[in-house]
C-alpha cells in the first residue's frame, strides 16, 4: 500500500511539474512573440537611461526568472489541495503571470511605455503578494520569487525612465 501511495504522489508531482513548467513557458513564449517583432527599430530607437542593461542581459535573466517561477509554482501546486492558503496563493501567482505576459503586449506590441508602466506597478504588487502568500506554505518557493520581485522593481524603474525620456 505504501508503494502505491508513493507512486501516486510521484505521478501527481510529475503532472504538477509539467503543468507549472508548461504554463510558465507558455507565458514566456507568448510574451516573446509580442516583444521580438518590436525590438528593432522601435525599441532600439528609444532613448534609454544610462542604467539600461545591454540587450544580451535580458534573455538569460528572463530565462532564469521563468525557471524559478515554474519551480516555485510547482512546489505550491504539489501541496495537498486542502492546504489553507494554497488556492489564494495559486490565484495571485496566476494573476501576476498574466500581468507579466500582458506587459509585453502593452509595452512592445502596443509600443507604449505608458501602458507598460500602468501594468508593471500592479504586477510588482502581485509578485510581492505572491511571495507573502507562498512563504507560510513553502519558504523555498517564496525565496525563488525574490529575484523576480527585484527584477520587476528594476524593470519598473527602467520602464518609467523610458516613458519619461521618450
Amino acid at each position: 500500500m505504501a508503494a502505491i501511495a508513493e507512486a501516486r504522489a510521484g505521478r501527481r508531482s510529475l503532472i504538477f511539474g509539467l503543468f507549472a513548467v508548461g504554463l510558465v513557458a507558455w507565458g514566456a513564449i507568448i510574451g516573446r512573440l509580442a516583444t521580438s517583432p518590436n525590438l528593432a527599430p522601435w525599441y532600439a530607437g528609444l532613448v534609454k537611461p544610462s542604467f539600461n542593461p545591454p540587450d544580451f542581459v535580458f534573455g538569460p535573466v528572463r530565462t532564469t526568472l521563468y525557471l524559478l517561477m515554474a519551480f516555485a509554482f510547482w512546489r505550491i501546486l504539489r501541496l495537498p489541495a486542502r492546504t489553507p492558503g494554497r488556492g489564494a496563493a495559486i490565484a495571485v501567482f496566476l494573476a501576476g503571470l498574466a500581468l507579466n505576459v500582458l506587459w509585453s503586449f502593452l509595452f512592445f506590441a502596443a509600443r507604449s511605455p505608458l501602458l507598460g508602466l500602468v501594468d508593471i506597478v500592479p504586477q510588482w504588487l502581485l509578485v510581492a503578494a505572491t511571495i507573502a502568500l507562498f512563504r507560510p506554505l513553502d519558504r523555498l518557493a517564496a525565496a525563488c520569487l525574490v529575484p523576480l520581485a527585484l527584477w520587476v522593481a528594476f524593470a519598473s524603474l527602467l520602464n518609467f525612465e523610458i516613458w519619461r525620456l521618450n
